[in-house]
């Protein structure tokens, strides 16, 4: 009897994905736990896996499509076995949790004669409507059974006018004390193409979902970033002396595990870091979750070490080495990328000395480490030559003043020089 492919749960809030890539065609062999196909999701791209060998019989899904959790994606069976009819089944469990459309003023119908929606949406699709200001009874849904999917809510957003888009971003930016208060504010001038000739460059989900992002979180946060200069020769004689050791067991020691390892107790000394703003004060997190920024091809991921507190040296390096494979690899979960407390992004490692990061919403702040590299420093009235970078705090000056986060840039310097 054939077996089912289905897209599986992917994580807490992922209640869709995209269809990436097939990596098997019809007819091919398929072995037991062998990746047939990509899925994916805002955040990261995963493989879907075989749970039986034998032959992908048909694929009910194409590249590109956008489908819930519990979706049958293909079958698999022996050669020359009938794929059976699809009965119709009720909307998969992750479907069934209702996400609330952004609120808007009580009224009757919408300005179209439409009955305001009240179907699901997934959080991306609310929380697109609500920075745009979108009616979504002016949405036409393409999902199953007229659900309006994030393409959807995309592509009704791109052909807003300038007009439009303006307002909603004025409404957005403004609460209702601050519109009856405040004067009129200027239209904004259309923005008009560019006249100058190119090519097109579709964007990728991960590249939309990285931009917005990245916008979201300079309109939220207002950032502020310090510069200290650390001293890493203590680092880099303990990694020299142990270097060898880790590797016995199977793991690269890297500056970036000692990096870990100080902020995680940085972080339990100075708890206001490990927290997010919140309307109604500031929410601090008892768990020590720290994202590590990893560079790929076609963008940037952000998978995260839980309870790093916990772990010692060997265990977070562990971490790091597994989760940068994983990363460049593509085969992260989306549960691997969720529920961090702090960022860490290393862009020394491309010769960069000082960055500007931005941060990791909803988080407090991100630590930007430069190039570690060799330099004449004076200590005690004497030339040494010190393995030295430079390292910034870019931090959300809603939660944190200035002198807060120098005493926890401290504290790291102090742990990093200090290291025995």
């Amino acid at each position: 009897m054939a077996t089912k492919v289905i897209l599986p749960e992917m994580g807490e809030g992922v209640i869709e994905g995209t269809i990436s890539r097939w990596l098997k065609e019809e007819g091919d062999r398929v072995e037991q736990y062998e990746p047939i196909l990509e899925i994916e999701t805002d955040k990261v791209t995963t493989e879907a896996t075989a749970e039986v060998a034998g032959v992908l019989l048909k694929k009910l899904v194409n590249e590109g499509d956008v489908v819930p959790v519990g979706t049958v994606l293909a079958f698999i069976g022996q050669a020359g076995e009938a794929v059976p009819e699809l009965e119709p089944e009720a909307q998969p469990e992750a479907q069934l949790t209702a996400v609330a459309p952004p609120a808007t003023p009580p009224r009757a119908k919408s300005s179209n004669g439409r009955q305001p929606y009240a179907g699901r949406i997934s959080p991306v699709v609310s929380r697109i409507a609500a920075e745009h200001q979108v009616d979504l009874s002016q949405v036409t849904g393409t999902g199953r059974d007229g659900r309006i999917t994030k393409k959807d809510i995309l592509a009704y957003v791109g052909g807003m006018s300038n007009e439009q888009l303006a307002m909603s971003n004025e409404q957005l930016a403004m609460s209702n004390e601050q519109l009856a208060m405040s004067k009129p504010a200027a239209t904004a001038p259309p923005v008009t193409p560019s006249p100058l000739p190119g090519e097109l460059m579709p964007l990728t989900r991960m590249r939309r979902a990285i931009a917005e992002h990245m916008v979201r979180s300079k309109q939220t946060s207002p950032h502020v970033t310090t510069v200290f200069e650390f001293d890493f020769t203590a680092v880099a004689a303990h990694r020299a002396a142990h270097k060898a050791q880790f590797a016995r067991d199977g793991v690269r020691l890297t500056f970036t595990a000692y990096l870990v390892a100080a902020v995680a107790t940085a972080l339990k000394k100075h708890p206001l870091v490990n927290s997010s703003w919140d309307e109604n004060g500031v929410r601090l997190h008892r768990a020590i979750n720290i994202g590590m920024a990893a560079a790929l091809d076609d963008g940037l991921i952000v998978p995260v070490i839980k309870n790093a507190d916990s772990l010692n040296l060997l265990g977070l390096a562990r971490a790091v080495n597994d989760l940068a494979q994983r990363a460049r690899a593509k085969k992260l979960q989306p549960d691997e990328v969720q529920g961090g407390t702090f960022t860490i992004t290393n862009h020394g490692v491309s010769g960069s000395l000082f960055a500007n990061p931005i941060i990791n919403q909803p988080h407090c702040g991100i630590l930007g480490v430069g190039m570690i590299e060799k330099r004449v420093k004076v200590i005690d009235d004497a030339i040494a030559i010190r393995r030295m970078a430079y390292v910034g705090l870019t931090f959300d000056h809603r939660i944190l003043d200035g002198a807060t986060a120098d005493y926890f840039m401290a504290e790291i310097k102090r742990i990093i020089e200090n290291w025995q």
